[in-house]
């Protein structure tokens, strides 16, 4: 005999998908399927509005979705890429560390980074091609234009400290620093607040002109000074 279970009261009724989430759906079948590779880009926000033919509010709230699966990334002023979604799993995992381990978690996100992104400034200082340093210029472009931003600064803040660790030209070091940084996405608006943007623009350059000139003992000095004061603002606020 099977005994009727009521439903838990916090579940709720199913409803019919929104548009966006059909877009959702579509483009990471896309993607699942191979259609879609590693480092392609999608359409812009209007062709994709055009093809699905819905507003572009409801393509921002698929592209969104993406984001938090995994699926792709924004870069601004470059558009959005199909990423591997290792990232995301490696971010998945470590945000949850993150919430049963607070407040320490910041902490040891931020002494992680201190261990590692030195290092990576001064290889991106040895390895980078031109390509790659044209893509760090543009991310400390658009810091620059971002200044009273919160949002777009620290979007291309986290492009910066990516482009620096693909420059290394090891896939494992971005997979790592990614949701480490990206996961700080919080504290870094809250640093912006209170003159953090100022501060990581000054470093920021600093990083930028040793890894031009090929200096990596002077990246390594810079970017090591410049999470030293992000660790210093972080306190702050």
């Amino acid at each position: 005999m099977i005994i009727p279970i009521d439903p838990p009261a916090n579940y709720a009724p199913i409803q019919a998908a929104r548009l966006y989430e059909q877009i959702v759906a579509q483009i990471e079948k896309h993607i699942l399927s191979g259609k879609l590779h590693y480092g392609d880009r999608l359409p812009t926000e209007r062709e994709l509005a055009a093809h699905f033919r819905v507003s572009r509010t409801v393509v921002r709230e698929a592209v969104k979705a993406l984001r938090e699966k995994g699926l792709v990334q924004s870069h601004p002023g470059r558009g959005t890429f199909v990423t591997d979604g290792s990232a995301h799993a490696v971010r998945h995992s470590l945000g949850f560390m993150l919430s049963v381990r607070a407040p320490q978690g910041a902490c040891n996100l931020a002494e992680v980074r201190e261990l590692l992104e030195p290092e990576i400034a001064a290889l991106a200082a040895t390895r980078a091609t031109k390509e790659q340093i044209e893509t760090i210029r543009q991310a400390v472009a658009s810091m620059d234009q971002s200044l009273h931003d919160a949002d777009a600064f620290v979007e291309a803040d986290l492009q910066f400290h990516l482009a620096l660790a693909q420059t290394t030209q090891n896939p494992l070091i971005p997979m790592l620093i990614d949701p480490i940084v990206d996961l700080l996405r919080e504290q870094r608006k809250s640093t912006f607040r209170r003159g953090g943007a100022a501060h990581g623009q000054f470093y920021h350059k600093k990083i930028l002109a040793a890894v031009v000139r090929r200096d990596p003992k002077v990246a390594r000095a810079a970017m090591r000074a410049h999470l030293q004061q992000v660790r210093r603002d972080s306190r702050k606020s």
